[in-house]
């Protein structure tokens, strides 16, 4: 079988309905709320050499990211056997930040001597990253404002977990002993293996179905193909070079206040390429908000992936027409150690804001005013006698998405770089000491326009037990920009309600020791009108 335009759309489902598969079996198999309920994860497919060929429709951040940990794990590993699964977070070795555990094993596809074995290489690699809700560190929830690395919790470089399908008992104990909640870290872990186990197996189907030669060929074609579909949606856009900056209100900072961050951009359009480049852009902060080069790269793909029609395969092919530069020593490119917890959840959605701003002056037809800007980060945990032991917690929160030319935003939703659900009330309550209060949508915080920008979220939290709770937020000082005209949506709040009465106003980054009866209420952003 050779590749034609049928085949092509064929396998492209078969590879995407192995990551996809991975991802139902991570969601049903999972313990924590963060990855079953909300689902912060993501599954991939990549070929023998490391390219992308297929993803699941999840964590935009997480997948753009990834192709640089399976990279980091087969510049460590260069001989496989059947059951070898590697894991890292490391954020210096292809990771994003410590909280964010990816995993990385091996597809033989081909049959030697009547049996699959071990090779230099096998035919297919197959990836999973989760966001664990405790990875250890200074605070619960492994978020916390930091200032290095190390107080963010353990750092796992690239290593084999299992190793011909047998557990690597050292390495595994040595994880669950660096963080607060092994129990339920232990089960996440599991369910990320149970993941490559079905992806492994569907793929086998596959290449048992059409043969290894016919998959690997199709994989090479739909990369080729999405390279040239990519290619041609960029060559819509007008010739030229658009610049364009934005902020971020501070660098995260232990006191939760600083200097605003400026990311700038130029976007640079030419012959059915485009080069993005930060030249300008503030350096290292000290807080936690810098951010890998693995997370620009992968913003910037997702804003151009939005040049491109829906049908188009995500692939490799995608990200071959463009062209990322980012200033060492910057913000984008800090220097080894450097604390970056903030920059995977707040940095990658301002990156997305300048590239998209960039490229509202080039096309503004085709792109949106700036949504929320931020994932509202909330982590809180202790110990909750009733229930026994420690618990820690981890969420995002949705916001207004931004207008456009042809419609308004959406309303409570999250956008851009993260593609989260919430966590329902019920799941929240049941699993933690706490009770929400109130849940709905901040009416009249998006920005007016022809077309409205969608409003954010109100969600206010009762916590009934002592509990360590971090915030990490922005668009609290810079509203989100409106377009072609349009009015910007409304800042965030950060408001704390004590026991006692009193009410005091929050920055947008804070970490606070709070008692029964504390009331915690997030407002979060609305986005920019259009027109």
């Amino acid at each position: 079988m050779k590749p034609d335009a049928v085949s092509l759309e064929v396998f492209r489902h078969l590879f995407a309905s192995a990551a996809e598969e991975m991802g139902v079996t991570l969601r049903r198999t999972a313990y924590s709320p963060n990855i079953k309920e909300r689902l912060d994860f993501s599954c991939a497919v990549f070929d023998g050499e490391g390219a992308l060929l297929a993803q699941a429709a999840h964590i935009p951040v997480h997948l753009g990211a990834m192709p640089a940990s399976v990279e980091a794990v087969l510049a460590r590993f260069d001989r496989w056997n059947e059951g070898d699964v590697a894991v890292l977070n490391d954020p210096y070795l292809g990771g994003t930040h410590l909280p964010d555990i990816t995993m990385v094993s091996p597809v033989f596809t081909a049959r030697r001597g009547g049996r699959r074995r071990g090779t230099r290489r096998p035919e297919l690699f197959i990836a999973s990253r989760a966001h664990h809700a405790d990875v250890g560190g200074m605070s619960p929830g492994s978020m916390p404002l930091s200032t290095e690395l190390v107080q963010e919790g353990i750092i796992i470089p690239p290593i084999k977990l299992l190793s011909g399908g047998r557990l690597n008992e050292e390495a595994h104990e040595l994880i669950l002993r660096n963080v607060r909640t092994p129990w339920e870290r232990r089960g996440d872990l599991r369910a990320q293996i149970a993941a490559h186990r079905v992806g492994a197996a569907r793929l086998l189907e596959i290449a048992g179905r059409h043969g290894t030669r016919v998959l690997l060929d199709h994989g090479k074609a739909l990369i080729a193909y999405a390279e040239r579909m990519t290619r041609a949606a960029i060559g819509r856009v007008p010739p030229g070079s658009y610049a364009f900056e934005d902020f971020l209100d501070d660098g995260g900072t232990p006191d939760g206040v600083g200097a605003p961050v400026a990311i700038r951009v130029a976007v640079t359009v030419a012959r059915g390429g485009i080069e993005v480049d930060f030249a300008g852009t503030d350096g290292a902060v000290e807080g936690s908000l810098n951010a890998v080069p693995a997370i620009a790269r992968s913003a910037v793909w997702y804003a151009i992936r939005g040049l491109v029609r829906e049908d188009v395969p995500v692939n490799a092919g995608t990200f071959a027409p463009v062209v990322v530069k980012v200033p060492p020593g910057s913000i984008l490119d800090p220097p080894p150690g450097s604390a970056v917890a903030g920059g995977n959840v707040e940095t990658s959605q301002r990156v997305v804001d300048v590239v998209l701003g960039a490229l509202g002056k080039a096309a503004p037809a085709l792109v949106p005013a700036a949504s929320q800007g931020t994932m509202n980060n909330l982590t809180f945990g202790g110990r909750d006698s009733r229930r026994g032991g420690a618990f820690a917690y981890y969420e995002t929160m949705g916001g207004g998405m931004g207008a456009s030319a042809e419609c308004a935003g959406l309303s409570g939703v999250h956008v851009h770089m993260s593609n989260t659900r919430n966590t329902p009330i019920e799941a929240l309550e049941l699993a933690y000491p706490c009770r929400v209060r109130e849940y709905g949508i901040r009416r009249g915080s998006g920005g007016a326009g022809k077309f409205r920008g969608g409003d954010g979220l109100v969600r206010e939290v009762e916590f009934l037990a002592p509990v360590t709770v971090t915030v990490l937020s922005d668009r609290r000082r810079f509203p989100p920009y409106g377009a072609a005209g349009g009015a910007p949506g409304e800042k965030g709040r950060n408001i704390l309600r004590r026991a006692s009465g009193e009410e005091i106003e929050l920055p947008g980054k804070f970490t606070l020791r709070l008692g029964p009866g504390d009331i915690l209420r997030i407002e979060t952003p609305g986005g920019g009108g259009y027109g």
